[in-house]
């Protein structure tokens, strides 16, 4: 009862600047070269599956995780995929331009303005909402100071200075 949902994030659809890729969403990101992609074991890599299972690209699976990256290619054409074991490595990927494409988290594109293009912003119905969420935890080992210091900072994650500063890392609020 205690939990509270802070910021959102979006799974975008990403190249290197200056690639001159053809692809122009997921609807067609089979006309990569190559893709970056997360593993599935990683949130990025499964909200990336998820996204593909619900646009039609991929058949449904009672666990998108274990979607293998053959099974993605096999079903983009045989597109080259690097898998990668989390999403900041898809985003070095791509923005080094070892691979024209990758899916990331738009917060993961701060930092890296010069180096990548996002080509789209998936929206939450194709990935899931990607929510951030933050509660205070009550134990023995927690005294009622830094339980009520915690609730302070879950507090000031909604104050206008806050909510200022995640956006600016590319994040939405809940």
């Amino acid at each position: 009862g205690t939990r509270h949902n802070v910021v959102n994030n979006q799974v975008c659809v990403v190249t290197y600047k200056g690639s001159n890729t053809k692809v122009t969403g997921l609807k067609d990101i089979k006309n990569a070269g190559s893709i970056a992609l997360a593993d599935g074991s990683v949130p990025v890599g499964k909200y990336t599956r998820q996204a593909m299972v619900n646009s039609g690209m991929l058949e449904n699976a009672d666990d998108v995780s274990k979607i293998s990256t053959t099974d993605i290619s096999e079903a983009l054409g045989g597109v080259e995929i690097n898998e990668c074991a989390n999403v900041g490595a898809v985003a070095a990927a791509v923005a080094e331009a070892a691979d024209e494409i990758g899916t990331v988290y738009y917060s993961d594109t701060f930092g890296y303005e010069d180096n990548l293009e996002i080509i789209e912003k998936l929206p939450n119905s194709l990935t899931g909402d990607v929510i951030y969420p933050v509660a205070p935890l009550k134990s023995d080992d927690i005294s009622d100071v830094e339980f009520n210091a915690s609730n302070e900072f879950i507090k000031f994650m909604s104050e206008e200075k806050a909510v200022k500063l995640f956006e600016k890392y590319h994040f939405s609020m809940s």
